[in-house]
């Protein structure tokens, strides 16, 4: 057996990886190259109270629940997160993130500071933090522009709330700096890989190297 063979078989429990930015900053795509080159891991899908829009299929980009059912999930210590956006109330559900990764499968979150800090009061040894920065203040409104999904005035927003979004940074384990995407990818894959490989989530080894010492 190969040594990524022996690796892969020895069990482990899954991690969360969450990755946070100021809008602009390329999270999204890093995301995107990371669920379709990796099967281990899969996005973590939302409730929330806000209706379907066109497209949106239940259960797969969220899960779409009742005010009343989200009050009741809240209060039933159901959730490792939520926020409140524009009337709607967004959250994590607890039971399938903690089934995954009993099974060693990790989880990615695409979610700001404020989500990132109750994950971490919820399940902090299983947390690894990722913020991604801009290579600097005018290629992230370059960014924004030229991907022509908003009017000036929500850039001039995105913008301002920039700062205090990367104010944060220091709360992540880890920064990557997103100046050429390609390193950008690798990295985050690098960061991945040693975080899977950490003996903390490796319940297998135990088991493993009583095996390897009885058998010298």
């Amino acid at each position: 057996m190969s040594e990524a063979s022996i690796n892969d078989a020895v069990a482990r429990r899954g991690l969360m990886l969450v990755l946070s930015s100021p809008s602009g900053a390329g999270k999204s795509t890093l995301a995107r190259d990371l669920l379709a080159k990796d099967d281990a891991i899969t996005l973590s899908v939302s409730v929330t109270t806000r209706p379907p829009r066109e497209g949106e299929v239940d259960g797969r980009d969220y899960f779409f629940i009742s005010q009343d059912k989200f009050a009741e999930m809240r209060d039933g210590g159901e959730l490792l997160e939520w926020a409140e956006v524009f009337g709607n109330s967004y959250a994590t559900p607890r039971a399938a993130v903690e089934e995954a990764l009993s099974h060693g499968h990790d989880v990615l979150f695409d979610i700001d500071w404020q989500g990132t800090q109750q994950l971490a009061s919820a399940m902090a040894d299983d947390l690894v933090r990722v913020f991604i920065l801009p290579p600097s203040a005018t290629a992230l409104s370059e960014r924004l522009i030229n991907r022509a999904q908003d009017s000036s005035a929500v850039v001039a927003k995105r913008m301002a709330e920039a700062a205090k979004e990367i104010s944060h940074w220091p709360e992540y384990d880890y920064v990557i700096i997103n100046d050429d995407l390609e390193v950008a990818k690798a990295s985050l894959a690098a960061i991945l890989a040693a975080e899977r490989l950490k003996r903390k989530r490796r319940t297998g080894l135990v088991a493993f190297t009583r095996t390897l010492v009885d058998n010298l």
